[in-house]
């Protein structure tokens, strides 16, 4: 099956411009897989991690929302934040996650709920962007996480 393309971009920069064989992805009503020839579609994204598969070979990117469109065996996704897992930091990932988590345990009543969920889900994300890439390196993906 011929591949198709893919582009990732935020308002900053192009993120991603390849040809892929497959796309998960987190859409709003949960994961979502494009393969070539897909049907036109445009969803919603949340935040999460982004799986592309290339030639038989996986590569995951984190981000935190935004929009996918297939159109012509070409996905386009606008995302707000788009990070290339070896773009993260991952003990600043775990210390946001914790920042966020302790903010919505501690619940100040100046908080917005839904704005600190979403940075929890933001940074949940990649951290585990980051925890995959690590893994990867240390050739333990397929061990249960300690």
């Amino acid at each position: 099956m011929a591949p198709m393309r893919l582009e990732i971009v935020t308002a900053e920069r192009l993120i991603y411009s390849e040809d892929v064989d497959i796309l998960v992805a987190p859409g709003e009503d949960g994961e979502l897989a494009v393969l070539p020839s897909h049907a036109p579609l445009l969803t919603g994204l949340r935040p999460g991690e982004i799986r592309v598969v290339r030639d038989n070979e996986e590569s995951f990117i984190a981000v935190s929302g935004g929009f996918l469109e297939v159109m012509a065996n070409k996905v386009t996704i606008l995302a707000d934040t788009a990070e290339h897992a070896d773009e993260i930091d991952e003990q600043r990932a775990e210390e946001a996650l914790r920042r966020a988590e302790e903010r919505i345990a501690a619940r100040p009543a100046d908080m917005d709920m839904e704005q600190a969920l979403e940075s929890m889900r933001r940074s949940r994300a990649r951290l585990g962007v980051a925890v995959r890439r690590r893994r990867r390196r240390e050739g333990t993906m397929n061990q249960p996480p300690s």
